[in-house]
């Protein structure tokens, strides 16, 4: 089993988002007995809430289940748990790299390095931009080479 965690500042808007995103790839590609995935957050302050409503209507209207979701900041055991941590911005990597334990550093990735043209980019939080499904298209841009590279790694 690989497990993939996908990480932003509240999970509350892109990594909720990526972790549907990445769901329904992994179904579609009939991998989910082999790939589970989960999200949570660098911050506490959104534990507890929904998605962001800009991100519920932008999954809704691509099919996206997010019924089950709830903010939840990231814990020892999703350092232990993940095979990739997978976050949205440079901060959400340092933060991270502060929380983890020196043996799990090696999990974090930024989102898009997975792209050869798109490394060292973020991931703007559209909580701040409101644009949720720009957001929805940049995963989308890069979560199919995500999956590519942990089927190959398997």
């Amino acid at each position: 089993m690989t497990n993939v965690l996908f990480v932003c500042l509240g999970n509350i808007c892109r990594s909720p988002m990526a972790e549907a995103i990445f769901k329904d790839l992994v179904l579609k590609a009939g991998l989910q007995n082999q790939i589970q995935v989960d999200s949570c957050a660098t911050s506490s302050e959104e534990e507890g809430h929904q998605p962001h409503p800009g991100a519920q209507k932008v999954m809704a209207a691509h099919g996206l289940d997010y019924s089950y979701m709830h903010s939840r900041p990231i814990t020892r055991q999703d350092f232990d748990w993940a095979d990739y941590i997978i976050t949205m911005d440079g901060q959400n990597v340092f933060n991270l790299n502060q929380m983890a334990p020196a043996q799990d550093r090696h999990k974090i990735h930024l989102c898009l390095d997975i792209l050869p043209d798109k490394q060292g980019q973020e991931i703007p939080d559209p909580w701040y931009t409101h644009r949720f499904e720009y957001t929805y298209q940049v995963l989308m841009s890069a979560l199919p080479a995500w999956l590519d590279k942990i089927k190959a790694a398997n």
